[in-house]
């Protein structure tokens, strides 16, 4: 029962507090862990595109690997001092991987800008949350940014690290956040790393395979749940929810752009230069402010639903195998 605490309790402490600054966070630890290691792969692989993709390879299985057996090793090292120590320390990791306050609060801040009618202030807290250029964007096209980004970081900053603990606890959790970590380091399609990202790239991609779509079905029962069409998250969803980039990304974005009657993604720019994106949904009507406060909602509905799924599911797999639970 010890895992079971530490799982509710960090999911408790992220939605109340977040992500404080002052805190240390493991994530940030893996950040410079995976740059350290980059540059010496870098010198100890010829650079040619065999060699950088071997240098790729080595780093997508040594960050993901060290992370599993350093934090295994911690859990099992606090469980023998003491189970309390175990349950706190794993509380406090599992706090760390999730990412639900801190979506809500950045996403409310563009809201609220928006309705003072301060778009350059709704701009700016934007571009936080968001890759895109944000100085040209309307009002409607501030509101899509900040949907779209709740939408999408429902599944890889929720909901597949929550599956993650509730499967393997806090180390498995820190180890998903690794792989994600390191692609969003790496794993970008330009002269850099083309060749030396991609294997991390495939690796976030497999990693987010299942709770991306977990996540897309999640989001339909969270529409339902709210007040919003779950017949239309579930039509836009099988529709469009393969018109991203991203084999995973665009499963929650479809299912969000049904769930409210908008249409999501289409042409952006990114760093002054125009790229061409398909959109997601129908234009039953103009997306609004109150938009971002009803995607919210659902976000966070979801997220107690897949907590309460799983932690039952896991209970009734260990108690109808005669596991221990721990």
């Amino acid at each position: 029962m010890l895992t079971y605490m530490s799982i509710l309790i960090g999911f408790l402490l992220d939605l109340a507090l977040g992500d404080p600054k002052w805190m240390p966070h493991p994530v940030r630890l893996i950040g410079r862990a995976v740059s350290a290691m980059e540059k010496r792969l870098r010198k100890w692989f010829p650079k040619t595109e065999k060699g950088e993709r071997a240098a790729g390879l080595c780093l997508a299985v040594l960050v993901p690997v060290i992370v599993l057996i350093l934090s295994a090793e911690l859990m099992w090292l606090c469980f023998k001092v003491t189970p309390a120590l175990y349950m706190v320390v794993q509380a406090l990791l599992c706090w760390q991987c999730l990412a639900m306050k801190d979506l809500r609060g950045e996403s409310t801040k563009v809201q609220k800008a928006l309705e003072e009618g301060d778009l350059e202030k709704a701009r700016k807290q934007v571009s936080r949350i968001v890759g895109r250029d944000t100085e040209e964007l309307s009002s409607a096209g501030v509101a899509r940014a900040a949907v779209e980004t709740v939408a999408e970081n429902f599944s890889d900053g929720v909901i597949a690290p929550l599956l993650c603990m509730l499967v393997g606890g806090a180390p498995l959790a820190l180890t998903y956040k690794a792989i994600n970590t390191m692609d969003s380091m790496v794993g970008y399609k330009n002269e850099k790393y083309l060749h030396f990202g991609r294997a991390a790239a495939k690796l976030d991609d497999a990693a987010n395979w299942l709770p991306s779509r977990f996540s897309a079905f999640l989001w339909m029962l969270s529409a339902g749940l709210t007040g919003n069409s779950l017949k239309g998250a579930f039509r836009i969803w099988k529709r469009d929810r393969r018109k991203h980039a991203s084999p995973n990304a665009g499963q929650t974005e479809a299912a969000c752009a049904g769930s409210l009657g908008i249409r999501l993604a289409g042409p952006i720019s990114y760093f002054g230069e125009p790229v061409e994106k398909e959109y997601i949904g129908d234009p039953d009507r103009d997306i609004r402010t109150s938009d971002i406060r009803k995607t919210n909602r659902m976000m966070l509905v979801g997220s107690f639903l897949c907590l309460f799924l799983g932690l039952a599911i896991r209970f009734l797999v260990c108690y109808y195998n005669d596991w221990i639970l721990i």
